[in-house]
């Protein structure tokens, strides 16, 4: 590998690894969803300062150049990344549904015990007004 590549690589993994953290420290991110993002910035850095490690994977997949190799790679990391990202929303989906029914059914009840209430309070009026 090219060491021009394999700095600029590790400059690139450097600011991932930055805007990772920042946006952990403002809470923009959930700690549980950014370890996925983090393992795979660790196994890049492992692969750019190592990368006789997946010299003979690359080999049998028939590819030859590393540097198509390592795009091999990050593009796979952004499948499994994208297809872990729709689990959770469709997780987030199905509990916003049962959220959304459960609130619907508190605020029946509450519109019932407020109906309720409110009768309370106008039959002894009708009653003291009669008499």
């Amino acid at each position: 590998m090219n060491d021009i590549l394999r700095i600029s690589l590790l400059l690139g993994l450097a600011l991932y690894f930055v805007v990772i953290f920042v946006l952990l420290k403002k809470n923009s991110l959930n700690l549980k969803y950014t370890l996925l993002w983090l393992l795979t910035g660790i196994v890049m850095t492992i692969v750019v300062i190592f990368p006789k490690i997946i010299k003979v994977p690359l080999n049998k997949m028939g590819i030859i150049e590393w540097t198509n190799g390592i795009f091999a790679l990050i593009i796979l990391f952004l499948i499994i990344i994208c297809i872990t990202i729709t689990g959770i929303v469709s997780g987030l989906k199905d509990r916003n549904r049962q959220l959304i029914q459960q609130c619907a059914l508190y605020e029946k009840r509450i519109r019932e015990l407020e109906k309720a209430v409110f009768d309370k309070e106008e039959e002894p009026q009708e009653v003291e007004e009669q008499g």
